[in-house]
């Protein structure tokens, strides 16, 4: 069982991920070293994180990166993204972690291109929040 300050701290924890995506050394610092990270849509694994801190060094565009939303409980926590590449369109993207102890264990991270809602359903749709 967790607790709410357990919840609180990897509330805390999650959110210094999400802020610190892409800056040196957060990696070591977020990761367990046999961490996975998985793309669903792609069918790709990555096992361990010397080999996905790799590639996403190499990465070959600018990626922009802002977090929408994060929600939680226990070990699992998703985190809603908007992320751009090479200044283009904006696409909605989340990513489920799966944690183990102080660390992330698993990440499973998906990318979707938004589209426009149809005319038809707005009888029944509530006001966007603002984000």
């Amino acid at each position: 069982m967790t607790t709410t300050v357990d919840d609180d701290a990897r509330r805390a924890f999650m959110e210094r991920f999400f802020e610190s995506i892409g800056t040196d050394g957060y990696h070591s610092t977020y990761y367990h070293d046999d961490a996975v990270v998985e793309f669903p849509q792609s069918g790709e694994r990555f096992e361990g994180v010397e080999n996905f801190r790799a590639w996403r060094e190499q990465y070959p565009a600018d990626v922009a990166f802002r977090t929408r939303r994060l929600t939680g409980s226990g070990d699992v926590w998703v985190g809603e993204c908007w992320v751009s590449y090479d200044g283009g369109p904006e696409m909605m993207g989340f990513a489920v972690h799966e944690l183990r102890g102080d660390r992330i264990a698993r990440e499973r991270i998906y990318v979707v291109e938004p589209w426009e809602a149809p005319e038809w359903r707005a009888p029944w749709r509530a006001a966007t929040p603002a984000e």
